[in-house]
């Protein structure tokens, strides 16, 4: 048995401060002085004999006759201790030790057997110290129970400790009585050890180790087993100890085994007796038992427990892709068997849920209603990871989600390895696959006919082409659409195509967020410029919540040009027209010239494609009449049931139409009466519907009868904008306008809406004198105001001394102007008409009305290439887009000049854009007054003019004195050409009667 160690505060010992080594000499001396203590205090020892003795160990010899101490042995160098107090020391030659179990006393009895496993405890543990105060210490100890008679009838402890100096009395009574008491609880007269293991789990048990002492310690080691700090050997006193076994990796069965061994020191009723012949005998340690036990536990059978953790390969898919998930198979209990050398096969069972709209619930089992896309087996052959066999697709948008299972009752034969079955829960989020969704939209335009300035809205219905769409937090994925309304190039609709042209300007994008599928409306639009408008929806993931771009599956637009998705923004038809004469004899001709512009140069020429209608060619002029008043010729007249001349159609295309001419479409009149001419197009998906008005003087003229009155009626502009020129006209007619008469118009205000009529206060604008010398209309010129409000027109016929003829009234029907502020900028353009090859040309837009921050405007130029206008980018010769010219408010802007570098026709078109780029206004290829004539520098002539040249100069004075004729008329109704918003038809009650006879004079 193996003891506690030395350094145990139950048995440390009090050490000396040297250790004596014998000398020959000093023998000598010592047994000389203990013969002559001997003889002079007649103790009885006896003299030593001088040869082959004893040798002194470790111990005391001073202030007594006693030696107190260890003798060296000199048969085995052992340190030993007398045992007879009384008896001789132990000079003589010393026997080698014999082991007994039994020890006989002098004079009389035997050591019992506590006694001698006392003894041996205490001379095997301490007996071969070389400290003096521990082997006198021993020597006290063995005297006092090996003799305890004579020590006690000499004094005991007290007279021992005649033979040690005093100073070191106190540590060696405490080495003494150290091992009195440490002796009592580790002596052991009959030693035993006994083991056993007994086991909890396959895996869990406890080791039992008992003794005789239980103070003992024993080296135990595990076969297939550790202790609780993981290692295989221990040293242990006796007790019970938990266990864990380590079976080979893969042993379906395994035996854990436990020994344990003490050397037993000192352990057992029995000693070393060293005799010396007549003298004291000696005692020394080392009569050990040595203890060993062992036990083990029966065969274990063993299982083990597989588990599965999956990573889907990649958490977001696209649809027609393949599922692929990573398995992760570990063992949380035991180890995976191994039969025949290798690991036992599993098989493992996924089953692939789905789609789902959105992340499934986490739960333990799937519900019984969800959709199953298939299943996979994997062979499972120990724990590593594995890879599905990726047999299963993705056919729609969704979340898909695995649960794999381990079925113990299907794993045949190695089922019994099993500890259980296993599956993994439903819904895990890495084990959720998601297949993108397609979000797409079809749309249609809710206005498939508009005009400039009106807004339009986009009504589109939000889908997914792939599947369900998919949702987040139990909300439908928000996807953003954009969509851009582009200005179609030309003036024909746009032809489908799968992307947007390069000619295509922007107008303006807008975005609708699908909060899932349905139908949304686009914000409003405003479209700027006459002409085909299509839409183009998008949907990109780049501009989408980062959140949930992962969901979307990829970027995605509609096409160019669809017909559903454009609008025809209509043109206006512009038509000025005057009769020749306005007093007609009856039985008399008539004669009507008609000016009409502001259509698309090729109208007349679209036949139509199927979802947009032809051009309607034909304008109707009809001369109704006659009306016996004047006054019926208003506004709103009846023309359904109003007397029908005659109708004459000419084609409704741009241009100069005289009627009346000809045989064939001749206006004779025959009753008196006043008649007027009504200019009426039917309208078509290019342009708008016109009529023109019955109230208008200059389409009017009168059969008379014998005498006719002086009337003056009059019609001013109805409506015009801020900034835009406005004028009032007067029809003169009678056969009695006195010789000398002039006309003067004054216009007043502009008043606010909803205050009366008013000319009291100065006029803002008052004509020239304008002679008056036959019928006919007279023009006040035009002007301009930049306040909104009413203008009230007067006009005046005076006699050449200045008296009066006749006066209008303020606020007479058909003599107000209303000023409105525009909602959106108006823009009207007048470019250089003319310039010779080497100077410079240039535009003028004038914008009014409201401009938002950070406006410019683009200028550029088209070269003429065919009869008709085109503008594209083959035939553009300037353009100043990359270096606009800023508009910071209303006003007149000028663009940069360009020198052409040819002769020949060039049509300029300006364009009014924000500060993002979006187009706000864009002019119209070949727009009147947008269009500069280069000719070549004159040719000087020298000598007589030629006959040509003469005819030539007369042609031009000819041509020239027409012109002008036109000139003035087309000059006084330019602004209705230039206007870029149609003109309004309706009129309020009162504006029913725009004419209005001032006074007639008989």
């Amino acid at each position: 048995m193996q003891l506690p160690d030395s350094s145990s505060e139950a048995i440390r010992l009090k050490p000396h401060d040297y250790t004596p080594s014998p000398q020959p000499l000093y023998q000598k001396i010592l047994v000389a002085l203990l013969l002559a203590l001997t003889v002079v205090l007649g103790t009885g020892i006896t003299t030593v004999p001088p040869a082959q003795a004893s040798a002194l160990g470790p111990g005391f010899h001073g202030g007594g006759p006693l030696f107190v101490g260890a003798f060296i042995a000199e048969a085995d160098g052992s340190q030993v201790y007398c045992m007879d107090l009384a008896a001789d020391p132990p000079l003589k030659f010393t026997s080698a030790p014999v082991t007994v179990n039994t020890l006989d006393r002098h004079p009389g009895g035997s050591v019992n057997p506590t006694d001698l496993a006392m003894l041996n405890y205490v001379l095997s543990r301490w007996g071969q110290s070389t400290d003096p105060e521990i082997t006198a210490a021993v020597q006290m100890f063995t005297w006092s129970v090996a003799d305890p008679e004579t020590a006690a009838s000499r004094g005991g402890d007290a007279y021992m400790l005649l033979a040690i100096p005093a100073q070191h009395h106190a540590a060696v009574l405490h080495n003494l009585g150290l091992m009195r008491a440490t002796a009592a609880t580790h002596h052991a007269v009959d030693p035993s050890m006994n083991a056993s293991i007994s086991m909890t789990t396959q895996y869990a048990g406890q080791l039992t180790l008992s003794a005789t002492p239980d103070t003992l310690e024993a080296d135990v080691s595990l076969t297939n087993a550790v202790f609780a700090n993981g290692s295989r050997t221990q040293k242990l006193t006796p007790g019970t100890y938990p266990i864990t076994g380590t079976p080979a990796d893969g042993a379906p069965q395994y035996q854990i085994s436990a020994s344990a061994s003490s050397p037993g020191t000192g352990l057992g009723a029995k000693i070393n007796l060293y005799a010396t012949p007549g003298q004291q005998r000696l005692l020394g340690g080392g009569a050990n038992t040595p203890l060993s036990a062992s036990a083990s536990s029966p065969m274990i059978d063993l299982d083990f427990q597989p588990v599965i953790t999956t990573q889907v390969a990649s958490r977001f898919i696209q649809v027609g892709d393949t599922f692929a998930d990573n398995l992760d198979v570990s063992v949380t209990a035991g180890t995976w068997t191994i039969l025949n050398g290798n690991r036992i096969p599993l098989t493992a069972v996924g089953t692939l849920y789905g789609p789902f709209d959105e992340q499934p619930t986490e739960n333990t089992a799937p519900p019984a209603d969800a959709p199953v896309v298939g299943t996979e087996e994997v062979v499972l052959t120990g724990a590593r990871t594995y890879a599905s066999p990726g047999s299963l697709k993705a056919s729609t948008s969704g979340f898909y989600t695995w649960v794999w299972e381990i079925n113990k009752p299907d794993q045949g034969i190695y089922s019994k390895y099993l500890i259980e079955s296993f599956a993994d829960r439903f819904a895990l989020v890495p084990e959720t696959t998601v297949a993108r969704f397609q979000p797409v939209a079809v749309s249609s335009v809710n206005q498939r006919l508009a005009v400039p300035g009106e807004a339009t809205t986009d009504t589109l219905t939000v889908s997914s082409a792939n599947g369900v769409w998919l949702k987040r937090d139990g909300q439908p994925i928000p996807v953003i659409f954009e969509g851009t309304a582009y200005q179609v190039p030309g003036t024909l609709p746009p032809q489908r195509a799968a992307n947007v042209l390069a000619e295509a300007t922007p107008i303006e994008t807008v975005r609708v967020t699908a909060t899932g599928p349905g139908t949304y409306v686009s914000p409003p639009v405003v479209l700027p410029s006459t002409g085909f408008v299509t839409w183009v929806w998008t949907m990109r993931i780049a501009t989408q919540d980062p959140q949930v771009r992962d969901y979307i599956a990829a970027d995605w637009a509609d096409d160019y040009g669809i017909a559903l998705e454009s609008t025809s923004v209509r043109h206006t038809m512009n038509l000025t027209s005057e009769v020749r004469e306005f007093n007609v004899h009856a039985g008399g001709r008539a004669f009507d010239t008609i000016t009409v512009s502001g259509l698309q140069p090729d109208h007349g020429e679209f036949a139509g494609d199927g979802f947009w209608g032809a051009d309607h060619d034909e304008i109707t002029h009809t001369v109704y009449g006659p009306f016996l008043h004047e006054s019926d010729l208003t506004d709103d007249l009846a023309l359904d049931t109003a007397p029908v001349l005659t109708s004459i159609t000419t084609p409704a295309r741009n241009g100069v139409y005289r009627i009346g001419y000809t045989n064939a479409e001749k206006i004779v009149p025959t009753e008196p009466g006043y008649y007027v001419v009504v200019s009426s197009f039917l309208g078509d998906d290019r342009v708008l519907p016109f009529r023109s008005s019955p109230a208008d003087i200059l389409e009017r003229f009168y059969v008379p009868g014998p005498t006719v009155p002086v009337t003056v009626i009059t019609q001013a502009t109805p409506t015009a904008r801020v900034g835009e020129a406005v004028e009032d006209t007067a029809l003169v007619q009678g056969t009695t306008i006195p010789t000398g008469a002039y006309l003067m118009f004054r216009a007043y205000g502009p008043v606010p809406d909803g205050e009366p009529a008013s000319c009291e206060a100065q006029p803002f604008f008052v004509s020239t004198k304008i002679p008056v010398t036959q019928a006919g209309v007279y023009r006040s010129g035009t002007t301009t105001t930049n306040q909104a409000g009413n203008v009230y027109w007067v006009e005046t016929l005076y006699h050449q001394d200045g008296s009066i003829l006749t006066a209008g009234v303020c606020g007479a029907p058909g003599e107000t102007t209303r000023i409105t502020a525009p909602q959106v900028p108006v823009v009207v353009t007048k470019a250089v008409d003319t310039v010779t090859l080497g100077s410079p040309a240039h535009d003028v837009a004038i914008v009014t009305g409201p401009v938002p921050s950070g406006a410019h405007l683009a200028f550029e130029a088209y070269a003429q290439t065919g009869s008709r206008p085109v503008c594209d980018v083959s035939n553009r010769v300037f353009d100043t887009r990359q270096n606009p010219v800023p508009v910071p408010q209303a006003g007149e802007f000028r663009s940069p000049a360009v020198v052409f570098d040819t002769t020949g026709t060039f049509f300029w078109v300006e364009t009014l854009l924000d500060e993002h780029g979006g187009v706000i206004h864009r002019g119209d290829c070949g727009a009147d007054g947008e269009t500069t004539r280069v000719t070549a520098a004159g040719l000087a002539q020298t000598g007589a003019p030629s006959i040509l040249s003469l005819g030539f100069a007369a042609l031009m004075l000819l041509t020239g004195g027409v012109a002008f004729t036109l000139w003035r008329r087309r000059k006084n109704t330019d602004h209705n050409t230039r206007r870029r918003t149609p003109p309004k038809h309706g009129r309020t009650d009162a504006d029913a009667n725009p004419y209005t006879t001032e006074h007639t004079i008989l």
